[in-house]
């Protein structure tokens, strides 16, 4: 079945008042003037991608090239390449949980063995990187991990990386870094995962960071020349190439992104101070305080007594409200996911106290 049935742009934008199930900043409005599209010959572009955005990224890493840099149409496609390239039906894949369900649904249609290494809001959503490593197999082929998390917002620490990196270099996996938050990060950016190892790929996009799920454009690094050429074999079979209408206005929004993540950031922390502020004045709900990204995944109290089905149908009926319920997650329905980077100021504190609302509505039943 499809992967998103439930997602706003399945419902349609204008059924939703209160949209908190969104998992970017907001969208992005086209630069007009800017950039002149008249002028842009609609040929098949380079196959790698747009050569001077793949330099743009390669200079934010010390070991990787340009050529080392595979644009894609969008982080979905990378991650689907990836997948396909490494596993078989006689692989082993560990994946962290919850995780973006490309990363877990196109490895279960390859008909690969799985193991799930779960975090826990007990353990506030950090890997057990012992228990990581007691998964690992003889025939295990790629370890799947994001930064910063979705839907917890949890960052790995330098520690975390340093852990991650020896196992990437004391086995025979790959691992996989997620990593299209990577520049949400409200203490510390840290240098793409790919820099740390040959054994590590980083994906990343356009989409949820800087509000452009509009224009498809993701990317992958490796250091591994060879298994790029695997990558871009697979993407030329897929695709050959991008729409090179998506690669201009990403460059360019590439180009000036230390201006529009400024903006996005100014947003994105006041909007995260008015979700905490919120979590802190009410009874019904706790929180793992997310560390990146522009999503948390509180939950409401495992005591309290609600009926989840009339919670989340009052909710998005009654109140206009939607968020990203925990069955999304593989995860009990007293879990949520709340997009704070999405809607509007106003919008995202009527939404929030609506979700109040909706609990104690079923309290007082």
């Amino acid at each position: 079945m499809p992967i998103e049935i439930e997602s706003p742009e399945q419902m349609g934008y204008s059924n939703i008042k209160f949209n908190l199930t969104e998992s970017s900043v907001r969208d992005a409005l086209f630069p007009g003037d800017e950039i002149d599209l008249r002028a842009l010959l609609l040929s098949y572009g380079d196959h790698k991608g747009k050569p001077e955005l793949r330099q743009l990224i390669a200079e934010e890493t010390k070991t990787i090239s340009a050529e080392q840099v595979l644009i894609t149409p969008s982080a979905a496609t990378a991650l689907f390449i990836i997948s396909t390239t490494l596993l078989d039906s006689k692989s082993h894949l560990i994946v962290v949980r919850p995780n973006y369900a490309t990363n877990i649904e196109t490895p279960k249609a390859i008909g690969c063995e799985i193991d799930y290494l779960d975090v826990r809001f007990e353990d506030r959503f950090k890997i057990n990187w012992d228990k990581l490593e007691l998964l690992i197999k003889p025939n295990t082929k790629l370890i799947s991990v994001t930064h910063p998390h979705n839907p917890t917002g949890t960052c790995l620490s330098s520690d975390d990386f340093a852990r991650l990196t020896k196992i990437a270099n004391s086995n025979s996996a790959y691992v996989l870094v997620d990593e299209t938050y990577r520049e949400l990060n409200r203490s510390a950016i840290h240098p793409y995962a790919a820099d740390l190892s040959p054994k590590i790929i980083s994906v990343a996009s356009m989409s949820k960071g800087y509000g452009l799920p509009g224009i498809r454009i993701g990317w992958l690094l490796t250091q591994d020349r060879q298994l790029m050429e695997k990558f871009f074999a697979a993407k030329e079979q897929i695709i050959i190439c991008n729409s090179i209408v998506d690669e201009e206005i990403g460059h360019h929004f590439y180009k000036n992104k230390k201006e529009y993540l400024h903006t996005i950031n100014v947003t994105s922390s006041d909007h995260f101070l008015l979700v905490k502020n919120w979590i802190e004045n009410q009874n019904h709900m706790e929180w793992v305080e997310p560390q990146g990204g522009v999503v948390c995944f509180p939950r409401i109290k495992s005591q309290l007594k609600i009926n989840y089905k009339k919670f989340y149908t009052d909710l998005n009926s009654r109140f206009g409200t939607f968020v990203g319920p925990g069955h999304w997650f593989d995860m009990p329905e007293n879990y949520m996911r709340i997009g704070f980077g999405y809607p509007l100021r106003d919008e995202l504190i009527e939404g929030l106290n609506n979700i109040t609302k909706a609990v104690e509505l079923q309290l007082n039943k």
